[in-house]
């Protein structure tokens, strides 16, 4: 651990527990309070390694009002490491406004490597990942058709997050406004034992899923426009 360090962002595995680092764990053990996403969530991953700190709960529902409780408590010494249910902190996941926040009061902030779902599906779609960019998840009502649009000209590999219930709609969408020809992938459950990649035409994909309900966290990654 670094010594001068107040907040450690921590990522933690996506569903592969062994994907967790040897660095990870020793800050882990190391810290006075981890900030976690679903402290149940979390409860169940520090059991697994046996690691008895002090967890308290950091969510989306909760971080504006927390913030200004945290970096007081990290000024005065406490050194805290947050973590996601998944993945790397404030990559769709709250910690944005924290680390802005700590950086404001000078505070020393250090971001672990590790851990994050857009990468190995990026790199396993077969897509060019030379270039690239990251949408998240789009918005789910207002918004939504801007947010699209705005990417018909793009000429980047684009990777989006989307939850199973609204896939169907989000390939729909991209079919209609990129072309139903587009290539894409959608990458299900990475690292766990269902691990799935389909690859296809944006209409082969919506073809497939029709007759194929999906579960689980997705990744999709489109091609950019030639």
């Amino acid at each position: 651990m670094n010594s001068d360090t107040n907040l450690y962002l921590v990522p933690t595995p996506i569903g592969n527990l062994e994907d967790i680092t040897l660095r990870a764990l020793t800050v882990l053990k190391s810290v006075d309070v981890i900030l976690a996403e679903d402290t149940r969530t979390s409860g169940k991953l520090l059991k697994h390694f046996g690691i008895q700190r002090p967890l308290e709960s950091y969510h989306i529902f909760n971080e504006h009002r927390s913030v200004e409780r945290i970096i007081q408590r990290l000024k005065d010494g406490q050194v805290m490491a947050l973590i996601s249910d998944a993945g790397t902190p404030g990559i769709s996941d709250p910690g944005f406004l924290l680390v802005r926040a700590a950086k404001e009061q000078d505070l020393v902030v250090n971001c672990l490597p590790g851990a994050t779902a857009f990468v190995p599906a990026l790199v396993n779609s077969g897509l060019p990942n030379d270039r690239f960019i990251f949408e998240g998840f789009l918005p789910h009502k207002k918004g939504r058709k801007t947010r699209v649009e705005a990417l018909i000209e793009e000429t980047r590999t684009m990777i989006f997050y989307e939850s199973p219930h609204r896939l169907m709609k989000t390939l729909l969408q991209l079919a209609e406004a990129f072309g139903e020809n587009r290539q894409a992938c959608v990458s299900r459950e990475l690292t766990k034992i269902y691990e799935e990649n389909v690859r296809g035409t944006l209409q082969e994909l919506i073809l497939y899923y029709e007759e194929n309900p999906i579960k689980g966290e997705i990744v999709l990654t489109v091609a950019g426009k030639n």
